[in-house]
Parts: C-alpha cells; sequence; structure tokens
C-alpha cells in the first residue's frame, strides 16, 4: 500500500515550551532509585508513542470499513485495550522513579515517532497495513531505547519486555490477514 506525503512523514506539531518528561523533587519519606535523565526520556518516547496508538487506534476502529469488518474492528479494540494499559505502567512507572510524564495532546503530536493516520474511512486491507506498521514503529521504539533502559533500571527493561512480546503478537496476527501461504 503506498502511503502519501502526509502519512509517511513524521508529525510537524510543535511541543509546547514546556514539553517532555522532568524529575520531581524528593519530599516526605520518599528515597530509592530516581532516574537519570536519560532515562526518563527514554520512557517519554514509549509512553508518547504508545499514547498515540491508542489514539489512532481508535481512528482505525471507528472508521474501518469492509471486508472482515467485524474481526478487524474487535481486534482493534484489543489493541487498543493492551496499549492502554502498557502506556499507564509506562507512565506510573515514571512516576515511581521520581520522573513527571507528559502525555498532553500537543506533546504526543510533537514527539511521537508513528506517522499520521488518515482520516475518514479505510478499507480493511490498508487499515490492517496501517496498523501493522504503527505497531512494528511503536516496537522500534521500545528496541531502539531497551539497551539505555536496561543498564539502568532492569525493572523498566521487564516492562518493555513485556510490551515488544505482546505487541509483536499483534503486528503478526494483524498482518496475517493480509498475507498468503508461502510457496515450497
Amino acid at each position: 500500500m503506498a502511503q502519501t506525503t502526509a502519512q509517511a512523514t513524521a508529525h510537524t506539531t510543535k511541543a509546547p515550551p514546556d514539553g517532555g518528561a522532568r524529575r520531581t523533587r524528593r519530599q516526605n519519606a520518599e528515597h530509592g532509585f530516581t532516574a537519570s535523565k536519560e532515562l526518563t526520556d527514554n520512557l517519554q518516547k514509549v509512553l508518547v508513542d504508545l499514547l498515540e496508538l491508542q489514539m489512532q487506534g481508535k481512528q482505525a476502529h471507528w472508521n474501518v470499513i469492509g471486508k472482515n469488518f467485524r474481526d478487524t474492528h474487535r481486534v482493534l479494540d484489543e489493541i487498543i485495550e493492551d496499549v492502554r494499559a502498557f502506556s499507564d505502567t509506562i507512565a506510573e512507572r515514571m512516576r515511581a522513579l521520581h520522573g513527571i510524564p507528559d502525555g498532553r495532546s500537543d506533546t504526543v503530536a510533537a514527539t511521537t515517532t508513528l506517522p499520521e493516520y488518515p482520516n475518514g474511512e479505510v478499507d480493511t486491507s490498508d487499515t490492517v497495513d496501517l496498523v501493522t506498521m504503527r505497531l512494528e514503529s511503536a516496537v522500534a521504539t521500545m528496541r531502539e531505547v531497551h539497551d539505555a533502559v536496561d543498564e539502568e533500571d532492569p525493572t523498566s527493561s521487564d516492562i518493555l519486555h513485556a510490551a515488544i512480546e505482546r505487541l509483536e503478537q499483534f503486528a503478526w496476527m494483524v498482518s496475517a490477514e493480509n498475507r498468503t501461504p508461502a510457496k515450497g
């Protein structure tokens, strides 16, 4: 499926001047591990892609039409539910490590690596390809930051492992809709 230039380019929205993850100050009885700026920034990259994936998943869910509509519509809700849970886990992990996640819509739009989702009705076959591409893009962000996250905080990297495993499984299952058996 060919993409338009608008679909292939990253979002051009400008992040707010105070956008992005930050660190909290310790107060009262709070002690323990505190994330570095690099760890907080890496988790923020994952968070914005997951938040964008949720919204694009809903856009796809509402506007998918065509052959195999019901199954596609339903699997999109499964994806959205799991992605929402992963984004919440990432944001809460950031808070546990004294980080402040930024999930505001302007920050997400300006910093996500996911390409823009098309407006209007989209055929199920195209939806399958578009959603697969976005699942793989979110996973690519997680894999890109994984080693640095793992080096500083294996617990946070365990969260990435779970998300990668599930999103790759969804990408395989969704993309199978448009695949044909290999010959030979």
